[in-house]
């Protein structure tokens, strides 16, 4: 009886609503980020959201990586949240290829990358990736949702073994458990190809991957070969 109730109770929490608790838990970023969070959202630009924010700052703090690489630079605004909570030591790597997102995100690694810590590669990360020596011991994927899969195999080969692979967006606002006759036509193929991203990290020998509900879903995957 009390299983039931408990399941009951369960059901009936608005998820908004325990999400919002869990991001007003959050002591809060550097001014500088919460200024550029402020913008990227006034100017529709994809950003990570405030729960994903308080993760990867955990990760981080756990992990201690030397050497991060960013799959999806957009304006910056993740690339200064790594370098602003890594140790002093930790270089990052970040690619983008939206010719009109690279000279603003470069504008903010000069005003607020303090300790330089920050290189920006442009170009198509299926391109770029390939160009890039082993040696990662963090990657956080948060590019083009359609490309993860086609990224991984690059991804794979330069992160070292017991390095963190960290996917963004992976439930797609929750059309993920949808049937794909159940999401629009235009979002189909993404569908299909997010679900095939999370069946391969999630079933490959090589990885140990959670999938949690964090924004709009984050998997972890540990690179164990």
């Amino acid at each position: 009886m009390t299983d039931r109730f408990d399941e009951e109770a369960l059901m009936a929490i608005d998820p908004e609503r325990m999400r919002e608790f869990i991001c007003a838990m959050d002591k809060g970023n550097a001014e500088y980020l919460d200024k550029l969070e402020k913008e990227a959202i006034e100017g529709d630009v994809p950003i990570i959201r405030k729960d994903t924010q308080s993760l990867l700052k955990f990760l981080l703090s756990l992990t201690h990586p030397c050497n991060i690489l960013e799959v999806g630079t957009a304006t910056g605004f993740s690339a200064l949240l790594m370098a602003e909570y890594s140790d002093a030591d930790t270089t990052i790597t970040t690619i983008e290829k939206y010719e009109k997102r690279i000279p603003i995100a470069k504008e903010h690694f000069n005003l607020f990358d303090k300790g330089k810590k920050i290189t920006l590669l442009e170009g198509d990360a299926a391109d770029v990736l390939k160009e890039l020596n082993e040696g990662y011991d963090f990657v956080f994927m948060d590019a083009a949702k359609g490309q993860y899969e086609n990224f991984l195999p690059e991804v794979m080969r330069v992160l070292k073994k017991g390095g963190l692979l960290v996917t963004d967006n992976v439930l797609q606002d929750g059309d993920i458990v949808q049937s794909r006759f159940a999401v629009t036509r235009r979002n189909r193929t993404i569908h299909a190809r997010m679900r095939d991203y999370i069946y391969n990290i999630t079933h490959r020998e090589d990885l140990q991957t959670v999938i949690l509900n964090t924004g709009d879903g984050v998997t972890l995957s540990v690179k164990t070969k």
